[in-house]
């Protein structure tokens, strides 16, 4: 890393994650509430396993090979695999007639919401899984705007869309393998998370971050050493990039949910150092690294003064966020 170039981050701990929806919420209210926004979630929370949103958005291409090409993607279908929102009739409701959308949905953000998989009692699991942009260090999205709308910030690696340059061809929307870009119909332009950049140059998380129930996420930068995020991801290496196989290096980063309940045999018994969410989801979506981090994670888990699960606990919010400048903060050139 360059010492002119710094890159936030984000890590969420997915076993702190209980679905409340607060983060989406809030990004919704600030960001996506105007004309054209409705179908857009620039924060929303998953449910594993699951279709997620935009619906089967994991085979939908985009990102890089190998070689550093761009691979194909596709642009979501709006009714199929966005889902057209609809609206409830409201005035017969208050009357107290039957409570009802006015058009037939199609999908929808939070569909398949709590929806598990396996046999239950034996295996049956899910978790949630929070999304939002994940400002990656090689942004597909940036290579593959011919217009130079999408551009990446030094001071912090947040990605952002130069709305006066953008002229509306939904290359990035393609190019992006997350589907975390959006195109408003109203405007013709594309929309993405800008990552509160207006709150972090205050000092301040964001939203989905700071009004997280299960004070789930953590945010700071990469070069910071005595920062939680560096010491997470590059320190015990427990928290892990959402579906590296993309080639687009995300910035975002999960603690994989490792405290699930165990596993039941016939007579209800607890089955010793059984797992209930399957590896082979995990393997999926953070790649082969998982057995390590989960290993170091219950290993840790065994000692009672570590460091590791003090910070995971993160019981003030000051432990949670740090945004120290290069004079302040014990920089790490990477």
């Amino acid at each position: 890393m360059n010492m002119k170039e710094r890159q936030l981050a984000m890590v969420i701990d997915l076993n702190k994650c209980i679905g409340c929806q607060n983060c989406t919420v809030t990004c919704k209210t600030m960001w996506t509430n105007s004309s054209g926004k409705d179908y857009m979630y620039w924060n929303n929370v998953e449910t594993i396993p699951g279709n997620g949103y935009p619906k089967n958005w994991q085979d939908m291409g985009g990102g890089f090979d190998a070689d550093g090409s761009l691979k194909n993607g596709k642009i979501p279908n709006m009714s199929k695999e966005y889902g057209i929102p609809w609206e409830y009739n409201h005035d017969e409701i208050m009357s107290a007639k039957e409570f009802k959308p006015k058009t037939e949905p199609t999908w929808g953000v939070n569909w398949d919401e709590e929806k598990g998989g396996g046999e239950f009692p034996k295996d049956n699991y899910f978790f949630n899984l929070p999304r939002i942009c994940n400002h990656c260090s090689k942004p597909s999205c940036l290579s593959a705007c011919p217009h130079d709308a999408i551009f990446k910030r030094q001071k912090d690696g947040i990605v952002l869309v130069d709305m006066d340059l953008c002229q509306g061809c939904r290359y990035c929307i393609a190019a992006c393998p997350y589907k975390k870009i959006y195109f408003n119909p109203q405007f013709s332009k594309s929309e993405k998370c800008n990552f509160c950049f207006p709150l972090i140059e205050e000092g301040l998380p964001p939203l989905c971050a700071s009004d997280c129930s299960g004070r789930a996420r953590f945010v700071g930068y990469l070069d910071d050493i005595e920062g939680q995020v560096y010491k997470l991801i590059k320190k015990y290496k427990v928290a892990l990039p959402l579906r590296p196989d993309f080639g687009v290096e995300p910035n975002v980063y999960y603690i994989p949910p490792f405290l699930s309940p165990p596993k039941f045999d016939k007579e209800g018994n607890i089955i010793e150092n059984s797992d209930r969410i399957r590896t082979s989801e995990l393997v999926k979506l953070f790649g082969e690294e998982i057995y390590d981090a989960i290993k170091t994670l219950k290993n840790e888990k065994r000692d009672g003064n570590s460091e590791l699960l003090k910070m995971l606990v993160a019981s003030q919010d000051k432990d949670r966020f740090r945004f120290k400048n290069k004079d302040e903060a014990n920089i790490n050139a990477l």
